[in-house]
């Protein structure tokens, strides 16, 4: 069994990548290729899972025929929550009568082309969401400010980065990010004069709300910090302010 985790989508030379992973699967072997699927980042608008250091983002039919190019056929696939949406999909080698493809490789190719994720016109839309999302994280900020409300941000992720220099956020906006990582502390976000600082300001100092940059750790930070919403504070997701859509989607991402 080789298994890939988001690796593969580091390398610059996609061909041989993939050329690499499946030399080393043994006859009868399995080939495990984890991925955030373009479904999710397209249907989602996550714009800003895009970065430098990627160099490929994968829609499980385009995958299923680097595949096929490759010599392996997709057998089998899961789904998980992870980052809105990803995907494990096994392939083995071609013919393998042992194992045939199942219906979850049929759902998720039904879902690519319900979705059009192989259509330039439909990812470019992603452009109109970096834009919305930009300045509905500018627009709600200013509006906690004008309201004297105190806002940190949580997690210093490399995709806030894009997200604050887009919306023009400096520290007059948004005092620190808190993050958990001590090598981050003492720093500032990329491209801001945004300090990262440690966890304890949210026990000694809780703001009026705390804006969340990775909304997959919402249960645990809200258990982690209790003090933010037992002071009257509140978590934010940061993903969710879209200008578009910011009167009603600020009430549906607060948590009280």
């Amino acid at each position: 069994m080789v298994i890939d985790s988001f690796g593969m989508m580091h390398d610059p030379d996609q061909s041989a990548a993939l050329a690499e992973r499946v030399s080393h699967v043994a006859a009868g072997g399995v080939l495990l290729l984890q991925y955030h699927s373009l479904n999710t980042i397209v249907s989602l608008g996550q714009w800003n899972a895009l970065r430098h250091g990627h160099f490929a983002y994968y829609s499980t039919s385009v995958l299923v025929g680097m595949l096929e190019a490759n010599g392996f056929s997709a057998r089998t696939a899961w789904h998980f929550d992870l980052y809105g949406g990803t995907v494990l999909l096994a392939a083995s080698r071609e013919p393998d009568t042992r194992v045939a493809r199942d219906g979850s490789v049929d759902a998720l190719l039904s879902e690519d082309a319900r979705a059009g994720v192989r259509d330039p016109e439909v990812v470019e839309s992603l452009q109109d969401q970096a834009e919305s999302h930009t300045r509905g994280l500018r627009d709600w900020l200013v509006a906690q400010r004008a309201a004297g409300r105190s806002v940190l941000g949580y997690g210093a992720a490399s995709r806030a980065v894009s997200l604050l220099c887009g919306a023009g956020v400096d520290r007059g906006l948004m005092s620190a990010i808190v993050d958990t990582s001590p090598a981050k502390h003492g720093l500032r976000m990329p491209g801001t004069d945004i300090p990262i600082i440690g966890p304890a300001e949210l026990a000694t100092h809780p703001p009026h709300a705390v804006l969340l940059f990775v909304p997959d750790l919402l249960t645990e930070v809200r258990r982690s910090f209790p003090e933010v919403e037992r002071s009257g504070g509140r978590w934010v997701d940061a993903e969710a302010l879209r200008a578009s859509e910011r009167s009603s989607t600020v009430a549906s991402a607060t948590h009280s």
